[in-house]
């Protein structure tokens, strides 16, 4: 295999993985982040990966992205000599997050049973912050007057107590048209055991305002918990008619390049096709930094490292996961800006904390994020006119990223810039620059350990026992930081960390959630109904399948169950070896207790168990092995491109700091640091103390001294 080559288009590695089966030329991933969008192409024949980044366009990412694959399709064309071909597009996107947080969604009405109309507001009677008196709990996303009630009401057994009003239904269609709503939520009573009223309800409504979009729970969201169930398809109405029109938009833009169409990423780390997106966005709420995960999966799996902190630092944040035996983590639920929603989902937790986060003086105090300067204006080196430092201020002001340039020459830098704007912050604290520099990258490394404490220490985890895995275009330059602080002893930096979003897209395959309240007493008569149970939806998920085309060695099913202890307000997801759900009462008792165990911390042997839910997860499975790699090169070939004064933010003195250009560094040989490696797509700061070695993967592997 040929080595690593470098030109300036970018960066090509020859020794990645290989997809088996039937091969075309190009699988796209795109990922739109806050700053930059990054796009990855993946030879299908060769298995190589050509890495390019545009800015985003933070208005409309459908911009950016669409010139994102002008910009590869222009590079492949020139490099190749012929048009590229493009079999596969997918796409991470947080339209639906920005839109939610930014309140930016469609007018939406809500109809729900008579009697409920207020569920919305009155949620879960809990304060957010105990004891903040002063605490303000966000808006509705639909206000009183479009919350509308109807005659109808099933009862907790599933039977009908009063037959939907269709005529009430009907006398309510011109009202919500004259209202100028775009989208409609329809939540009734125990709708997740008898759908019927709610699909009537929908079909009357298609027919009197065919033009709104129309979403209803028991589709979206078919479980108990009516507040988070409501809020769930209140949010997925609210975004639909922005997320149909973003993906129309960018299908339109592409149709040309990638007539196969596109497909989107999902918050549980799989893949859905722009159809269902379109119709279910709320799928897509919190994907953004899923398909990196899911890529330190399939890397952690290519070398052999099972138990991974994922940490993914960008340009406006710093997101956390945790993979344990090469699984990531789940969760049934999550907050958004003060709204539930009720979607299985990879477990992440994000901090305000990124390469555009920027550093004030707050009462005399240096704070870091959660403010970020995006990707316009940008940092204060950028010379788009913030004059605000941010932690990439601090780390050119402090020598580590390059001073004249980024991406490979084709970003311009103003190093003085970023020195001056930092100098100018020190001077309100009373601090030297360089001193004031430092702090900014101690601030931000305190907020970014906090939030991987909070996803291992917190949950009796300890990140002793992982290994740290960086990405992002920023997190290479600080997880030598975060190991130093957490006592992590070895750290893992992929091949291209800076768009391993779009890397880790064509590494995913399909999946949809199927889940369905099951409400029993854990008993061994209960344990033996639970096989028809996950035989009906096992079935779902085929059909799932059949409908998406997956390749039927390609088709994986997993089946879980929900127990919680009687009296308990929320479950734990155990999951079922069998794919068929066959398991034993004693099997499920002891699971249960471990996984408790491990969470809280205790058990409660006497206590009644209960089920609530059963699961099953339908995913595609995408095949792929190590390609022959060539003979490391001799340490001889070891020879910095230059040399640059280096502050070291614990001791406060400088160091004679080598730097290295990645593709000319060889293979299996150890550097120390304190030294820094420049790529195209990100830089890699290794501290004093720590050593480093590039593996035949190319992927970074550094080690505590």
């Amino acid at each position: 295999m040929a080595p690593i080559l470098v030109n300036k288009f970018g960066v090509w590695l020859n020794n990645m993985p290989i997809l088996k089966g039937k091969l075309s030329e190009y699988r796209l991933g795109v990922d739109s982040g806050g700053t930059f969008t990054d796009i990855c192409a993946l030879d299908e024949k060769t298995g190589a990966f050509t890495i390019w980044k545009v800015s985003s366009t933070p208005a409309d990412p459908s911009v950016g992205i669409t010139e994102a694959a002008r910009s590869m399709h222009r590079l492949l064309k020139e490099r190749d000599g012929t048009d590229p071909n493009f079999s596969f597009f997918g796409h991470g996107t947080t339209v639906g997050t920005n839109a939610l947080i930014e309140r930016r969604g469609a007018p939406t009405a809500l109809l729900t049973t008579a009697g409920f109309r207020d569920v919305l507001e009155i949620a879960r009677q809990r304060r957010p912050e105990l004891y903040n008196l002063q605490t303000m709990r966000p808006e509705p996303l639909v206000p009183r007057d479009l919350r509308f009630e109807v005659t109808e009401r099933v009862q907790f057994d599933g039977s009908v107590l009063t037959p939907l009003d269709e005529h009430e239904v009907r006398k309510l269609a011109p009202v919500i048209k004259a209202s100028g709503v775009r989208a409609v939520a329809v939540s009734f009573l125990f709708s997740f055991l008898n759908p019927d009223n709610e699909r009537r309800a929908k079909a009357i409504l298609e027919q009197e305002v065919p033009e709104v979009f129309i979403s209803i729970s028991s589709d979206i969201v078919p479980e108990f918990r009516e507040y988070e169930r409501t809020s769930t398809v209140v949010m997925n109405s609210y975004l639909g008619p922005i997320m149909r029109s973003y993906i129309d938009r960018l299908e339109g833009n592409l149709a040309e390049m990638v007539p196969s169409g596109i497909m989107i990423t999902q918050s549980n780390g799989g893949l859905i096709g722009a159809n269902v997106a379109a119709s279910q966005p709320v799928r897509t709420v919190l994907s953004g930094p899923s398909a990196g995960v899911m890529g330190a999966v399939e890397i952690g799996r290519q070398i052999g490292r099972g138990n991974l902190i994922s940490f993914d630092m960008g340009g406006t944040s710093a997101d956390v996961s945790v993979i344990s035996k090469f699984a990531p983590r789940y969760k049934p639920m999550a907050n958004v800006d003060g709204f539930p929603i009720k979607i299985p989902m990879i477990d992440i937790h994000a901090v305000g904390a990124g390469g555009g986060s920027i550093a004030r003086n707050d009462h005399n105090l240096m704070k870091v994020g959660p403010r970020s300067a995006g990707a316009n204006p940008g940092p204060v080196c950028y010379g788009l006119g913030n004059l605000e430092p941010t932690v990439t201020d601090a780390n050119v002001a402090l020598g580590i990223v390059n001073q004249k340039h980024l991406l490979n020459g084709r970003m311009k830098i103003d190093a003085n810039a970023s020195r001056a704007a930092v100098a100018k912050l020190g001077d309100s604290l009373g601090i030297s620059g360089e001193r004031a520099a430092a702090g900014i990258l101690q601030v931000v490394t305190a907020n970014m350990v906090n939030a991987i404490r909070a996803m291992t220490v917190e949950r009796g985890l300890d990140p002793r026992d992982f290994t740290l895995f960086s990405f992002g275009g920023a997190g290479p330059l600080h997880s030598g930081y975060l190991a130093r602080e957490l006592e992590i002893s070895e750290i893992v930096i992929p091949a291209f960390p800076g768009v391993m979003c779009a890397v880790g897209l064509l590494t995913s395959g399909m999946r949809m959630d199927f889940v369905r309240t099951h409400y029993h007493v854990l008993n061994p008569a209960s344990v033996d109904g639970l096989q028809q149970q996950f035989a009906e939806l096992s079935q779902l998920a085929n059909k799932w399948f059949d409908e998406e085309s997956v390749a039927s060695l390609r088709r994986n099913i997993k089946v879980a169950v929900d127990l919680r202890y009687a009296g308990q307000a929320y479950e734990l997801t155990i999951p079922i070896m069998n794919a068929t759900g066959r398991t034993s009462y004693d099997e499920l008792v002891a699971s249960f207790a471990k996984a408790h165990r491990e969470r809280y911390g205790y058990t409660i042997d006497e206590e009644c168990i209960q089920i609530t839910a059963v699961r099953v997860e339908a995913f595609e499975t995408l095949t792929f092995e190590a390609a022959e790699t060539e003979r490391p090169v001799s340490a001889a070939a070891i020879t910095p491109i230059e040399y640059r004064e280096i502050l070291d933010i614990y001791e406060m003195k400088s160091y004679r700091t080598p730097v290295y250009a990645k593709a000319e560094l060889p293979r299996e040989v150890e550097i120390n640091g304190p030294c820094v490696v420049e790529q195209m797509d990100t830089t890699i700061y290794i501290l004093r103390g720590q050593r480093a070695i590039i593996d035949r993967g190319a992927n970074v592997i550094v080690t505590a001294g």
